[in-house]
Parts: structure tokens; C-alpha cells; sequence
């Protein structure tokens, strides 16, 4: 059973539940971002990365350790665009499986392989998506006593399962709105289709008047948003 129908309405009960990730930018500005998870695939993401540049927009990625450590090169191909990088974790594990120091020591392994590949300051790359969507508030509470910044999203169209490109397009455009942070994978499960998946629904965003900003953009919007509405 796919489960794609089903994120818009987990997305809106979890969002006021935990306020301090961030699930989009400001509802206020026609602003998005385009985020790719899993990799980077030494195939799928310079596929991507053609796309990409193609239409002259910056994008988020939320890196594996063991992805990168794998495929540097590509790692630094994508750094050197100037798009903004996040941790995923190691190895995809889910974040309530692991013990705390598990946890810490997954995520600077995995900082550690991108300013490796990357040649950057570790310390550079704060942001975190949980695999799976899967926290809890002890870990929300880790995450920000080790000065993380935990990321969610907003729309999720379920492309690993690969229900086709057309889907996972319809499912985007259903669901996007102002300050919409949408999800695809370049990784093995679904990042086959990335690419023709993000040539489709680049221009019609475009056309629709949507800007792509990356996660850091949507957090200072997101941000303003709130000091201006408390």
C-alpha cells in the first residue's frame, strides 16, 4: 500500500506538535525547496545535477555517510554548484533505533565524509533529516543540545517506490504551496527517476511562479515569519 495520501495529514498533525524543525518557510512568499535525500548516487546525481543546471536553480541534499565516502567526487561536484548540503545519517538507520552515542557518532561520521569529499569545516554542515521522517523529543532535544537543526518537510510524494514519474509529479503539484519543502530521492530507491522526475516538475513550478531557495533560505523566512506573528 502506497502511502503518499497519507503525509499531507500526518504533515499538518506533526508540524504544531514540533515546532522547533523546520516543515516549510513562510507561507507568505511564494518560495520553495526542491530537497534530494539518500545520496549521492555516483549515477542518479550527476544526472540530477544536469537538470539542475539546466534551469539554473539551487536545490538541498540530505547526504549519507556511507553514500559519500562512496562517491566523493560526485559529493564535491554538487558542493562546488553552490547547493546546500545536510546529514542523513550514516547509513539510513532509523534515528529511535540507535542509542544516543550511536547517534552523535553517526552524524559526525558522516559530517567528517563530507568535509572530507567536500574539503570544508564539518562543523559547516548543522542541518539533519531524520531518515524516514522518524524522531522523537528526546532526540529533537540531542539534536539541538549538539547544535543541529532538524528538518522535515512538507511535500511528499513517495518516489522511492517509484510509482512513475507522472505520479510522483501530480503528487507534487497537488500538494505544493507557499514555503513548500518537497522531497525526492537520488539515492538506490528512487533515484532512477530523479532526474526525468525534476525535468517535469521544474518548469511548471517556473511557470506557476515559484522561486527555489535552499533549506538555509527557508529557515531564515521561516524564522522571520514567526518573530513577526508571536
Amino acid at each position: 500500500m502506497q502511502l503518499a495520501p497519507f503525509f499531507p495529514i500526518l504533515y499538518r498533525i506533526l508540524q504544531p506538535t514540533f515546532p522547533h524543525c523546520l516543515w516549510a518557510g513562510n507561507p507568505n512568499l511564494k518560495t520553495i525547496a526542491l530537497t534530494f535525500d539518500d545520496g549521492p548516487h555516483p549515477t542518479y546525481t550527476p544526472e540530477l545535477l544536469e537538470v539542475l543546471d539546466y534551469y539554473a536553480i539551487p536545490a538541498s541534499f540530505f547526504w549519507l555517510g556511507a553514500c559519500v565516502n562512496r562517491a566523493p567526487f560526485t559529493a564535491k561536484q554538487v558542493y562546488d554548484r553552490g547547493h546546500w548540503i545536510g546529514l542523513h545519517g550514516y547509513d539510513h538507520r532509523s534515528f529511535p533505533v540507535l542509542t544516543t552515542v550511536e547517534l552523535q557518532q553517526s552524524l559526525r561520521a558522516t559530517q567528517d565524509a563530507i568535509a572530507k569529499a567536500c574539503r570544508i569545516d564539518p562543523n559547516s554542515v548543522r542541518d539533519v533529516r531524520p531518515p524516514n521522517g522518524l524522531f522523537t523529543p528526546q532526540i529533537l532535544n540531542s539534536l539541538n543540545q549538539w547544535q543541529y537543526r532538524a528538518v522535515m518537510w512538507s511535500v511528499v510524494p513517495e518516489d522511492w517506490v517509484r510509482p512513475g514519474v507522472a505520479t510522483v509529479v501530480q503528487r507534487v503539484l497537488q500538494q505544493v504551496s507557499n514555503g513548500s519543502m518537497i522531497v525526492l530521492h537520488d539515492g538506490v530507491c528512487g533515484g532512477q527517476d530523479v532526474a526525468a522526475t525534476t525535468a517535469q516538475l521544474v518548469p511548471q513550478l517556473l511557470h506557476q511562479g515559484y522561486q527555489f531557495v535552499t533549506v538555509d533560505t527557508l529557515w531564515q523566512q521561516a524564522q522571520a515569519f514567526t518573530r513577526r506573528h508571536s
